[in-house]
């Protein structure tokens, strides 16, 4: 019984109703947002839709500009890595450049060489004079001695060398010798010639012996007539030696037999 009386009072409608009255609405119209926003914010969006309008101007230019030509868009492929990746490839006629490397930042454990503090030294040169002694070589003389069988030589004069005395300017540097140049040459020795004597005598007859002047028999022993000798064969003198005294009439030695 108290549940149906409790919807018989819900269902029931209100009592005295008042009038209908209409909604009621501000009639003040509110601004926008760009109107509420600050004037910096307000610079920021200008500039932004100018900034916007220029891309979309600049990309569309390309894309007509590209259709055009014919040129093909190149595309995009792979990630930014894989791009920064690939060799650039350059034009036909144009430089190529190869990479730099980058310098080492790594410590190098050798020292760099340090300027010397102090100039080098200078050269000592040093300038001294030097003889020398050289061999003048002597000449030689032929003379003809009618006494000498044709043919024959002796040597009247024994040639002997001289000498040649040389004065030398010698430049060292450090030590090690750079010039040498020569100031005087004087004979201080002269040489002596040498004196032959080559024979121009016929021979007499086959009897005769060659090493005498004189007619000196071929024999077995020949002695000087009046000697000592026993002979068998005599030669009266003076004879002059002019070969081998083969037959000893020279005792004294000065050349000439049987004296």
């Amino acid at each position: 019984m108290f549940t149906t009386t409790l919807i018989a009072v819900t269902m029931q409608p209100p009592q005295n109703p008042g009038p209908p009255y209409p909604p009621t609405f501000d009639q003040t119209p509110r601004p926008n947002w760009f109107r509420r926003a600050t004037p910096a914010r307000r610079v920021a969006v200008i500039l932004g839709s100018v900034t916007l309008s220029i891309l979309l101007l600049c990309c569309t230019g390309t894309a007509i500009v590209g259709a055009l030509t014919g040129e093909p868009e190149p595309t995009k492929t792979g990630t930014t890595a894989e791009a920064a990746q690939q060799p650039i490839l350059a034009a036909p006629g144009e430089p190529t450049e190869s990479p730099v490397a980058a310098p080492s930042t790594v410590p190098s454990s050798v020292a760099p060489a340090t300027a010397p503090t102090s100039a080098a030294p200078a050269p000592v040169v040093q300038v001294t004079t030097v003889t020398e002694q050289a061999t003048v070589r002597y000449s030689e003389r032929t003379v003809k001695d009618s006494s000498l069988a044709e043919g024959k030589r002796v040597v009247r004069t024994k040639g002997v060398n001289g000498v040649r005395t040389l004065t030398y300017e010698v430049t060292t540097t450090d030590g090690v010798r750079t010039a040498k140049k020569l100031v005087k040459s004087v004979v201080t020795k002269q040489p002596v010639a040498q004196v032959a004597a080559v024979g121009t005598k016929k021979p007499q007859s086959s009897t005769c012996d060659p090493n005498y002047s004189g007619c000196v028999p071929i024999a077995s022993d020949v002695d000087c007539a009046g000697g000592s000798g026993n002979g068998p064969a005599y030669v009266d003198g003076p004879i002059r030696v002019i070969g081998d005294d083969i037959y000893k009439l020279d005792r004294d030695g000065d050349g000439i037999a049987c004296d």
